[in-house]
């Protein structure tokens, strides 16, 4: 207890938590989704903080852009094009030996969401598009489990806590096909945005996990740090809501959520989801035919045209960066990956 105590003590004076709360705290499994701007802030306070199990999944790369806002992650790790997911752990690791980490580079589906979830005490949102977050959306509610929400674009972000049964979900808020508006590659974001609405999903997670439910805040909060403005909204259940009323989760079956080709926030970038695994090495001989390719072991990268470039893993994943039409980031994938 007196380790405990050194490295928490601030913390557990804090009469909410105290040294239940944080031996509650040290007993919760957690998983982030995504481990770019939000989910890093988020890791990080909860592996300070002292959270038992964090797992987190990343399809990405560090590239040098990240730096402005994706506090884990240092120069080197752009330069080498290291997955998210794993520099994330390296970094992690060394802030807080104590905590168990489970990382993951992949892309969070329908297929593995469910898994990834298993024995989970709650699921934080740290992605950058809404059809990731219905599909936590559904299976948070399905398996029961707290979905901590958080976004940021520009100067304003926002945060929620959905709890099912005892709040209405994401799809009560925003229906899918009306989520379209500014992304970070339309106007931009500022990392203190970013860190407060990761910093408000990071107090509400905690809250939850040291058995405060009763401090959950219940609005939708949304702010901005530019205009130094900030305002509640009460969250409403919708009548024949297909994931919270209805309880039918369209998300994990085939009806909605097929991202097999999907635009990612801020990077004129389109992922493709191919099928089977890959051998980097053969598509590196593959791929040196027709332009200038660089392999890491996570990672084969390739430029085959005038500003657009194939990104391959060997899970079956393709990012076509270089543009955000996904017609044309097919037809570039079926000239040179095939399927």
């Amino acid at each position: 207890m007196n380790e405990t105590w050194n490295r928490y003590s601030r913390q557990m004076l804090f009469e909410p938590v105290g040294e239940s709360g944080q031996q509650s705290l040290a007993d919760k499994k957690v998983l982030i989704v995504g481990m770019g701007a939000l989910g890093t802030v988020v890791a990080n306070h909860l592996a300070r903080a002292g959270t038992g199990h964090l797992v987190f999944a990343d399809r990405d790369y560090v590239e040098e852009s990240n730096l402005q806002r994706q506090m884990l992650f240092l120069e080197s790790d752009a330069a080498e094009m290291k997955p998210k997911a794993e520099a994330a752990l390296e970094r992690l690791k060394q802030i807080n030996s104590a905590v168990k980490y489970t990382a993951h580079v992949t892309d969070v589906t329908r297929e593995n969401i469910l898994e990834l979830m298993e024995g989970c005490d709650l699921v934080l949102d740290g992605t950058d598009n809404f059809e990731t977050r219905f599909l936590i959306n559904d299976a948070a509610f399905k398996l029961g489990v707290p979905y901590i929400y958080g976004g940021a674009v520009s100067a304003r972000g926002m945060q929620a806590s959905f709890i099912p049964g005892k709040t209405p979900c994401l799809r009560c808020m925003v229906e899918p096909g009306a989520s379209g508006g500014q992304t970070c590659d339309t106007a931009g974001v500022l990392s203190m945005a970013v860190d407060q609405a990761a910093s408000f999903q990071a107090t509400e997670a905690l809250k939850l996990l040291t058995g405060n439910e009763e401090a959950v805040r219940s609005t939708l909060l949304t702010f901005d740090v530019w205009g130094s403005s900030r305002f509640e909204m009460k969250l409403k259940k919708r009548d024949g809501c297909p994931t919270c009323v209805e309880k039918e989760f369209p998300f994990l079956n085939s009806s909605e959520g097929d991202n097999r080709a999907v635009t990612l926030c801020g990077r004129e970038t389109v992922q493709i989801q191919g099928s089977g695994k890959r051998d980097l090495s053969e598509w590196n001989d593959r791929l040196a035919k027709v332009g200038t390719v660089k392999k890491t072991p996570f990672l084969l990268r390739a430029d085959v045209e005038e500003g657009i470039r194939l990104v391959l893993f060997p899970d079956g994943r393709t990012l076509v960066q270089g543009t955000e039409d996904v017609t044309r980031a097919r037809s570039v994938y079926a000239k040179y990956v095939g399927s």
